[in-house]
């Protein structure tokens, strides 16, 4: 697990609670904000998982490149 991969993560659970916390006090700012933060994690996690996926590869089998 690399770093992108643990920060997108992070981004994504902050997102959640943001949301969570938008739709309880009724603030469609902090609701949106949530949204943004979770896909921001997502693109985040996704590129580490690329990169993990990219340095395996290169370390278990170099002749796939």
């Amino acid at each position: 697990m690399n770093k992108d991969q643990v920060a997108g993560r992070v981004e994504e659970a902050k997102g959640k609670i943001k949301e969570a916390a938008g739709k309880v006090t009724g603030s469609d700012k902090l609701k949106t904000e949530g949204m943004v933060d979770q896909a921001s994690g997502k693109v985040q996690k996704t590129y580490g998982d690329a990169k993990e996926k990219a340095k395996d590869v290169l370390e278990n089998d170099p002749d796939k490149i």
